[in-house]
């Protein structure tokens, strides 16, 4: 499956740290799961749902270490999207990092794997 990338507010990012678990975002939790993207559907992501939201970071969490909370649905164009049945363990983050306004408003992502 391979890496999964959550895009969130660094507030977020900090609560959840301090908490252990992040139980979702407020879109996350009326949908009923978290919202995940793959490194390719990340960019669009954050161009529909982020453009003008400063201070914002990118998870990376590896979908295997999921396990079946983790389902695959199809949403934006029947691409299927990650989403997660549960919180997520803030152990289960390997790696943070900043996703700065680019000139056109939309985050920044960098190179995502």
């Amino acid at each position: 499956m391979g890496r999964i990338y959550k895009i969130l507010t660094r507030a977020e990012w900090r609560a959840a740290q301090a908490a252990g678990t992040f139980e979702g975002s407020a879109v996350d939790r009326a949908d009923g799961f978290i919202h995940f993207s793959t490194a390719p559907q990340a960019g669009e992501t954050a161009r529909r749902h982020f453009a003008g939201q400063a201070d914002l970071v990118v998870l990376e969490i590896e979908a295997n270490d999921l396990g079946a909370a983790l389902r695959w649905e199809p949403s934006r164009g029947g691409d299927l999207f990650p989403h997660l049945y549960g919180p997520l363990a803030v152990a289960k983050v390997l790696g943070e990092r900043e996703a700065p306004l680019g000139a056109d408003g939309v985050p920044v992502l960098g190179g995502l794997a």
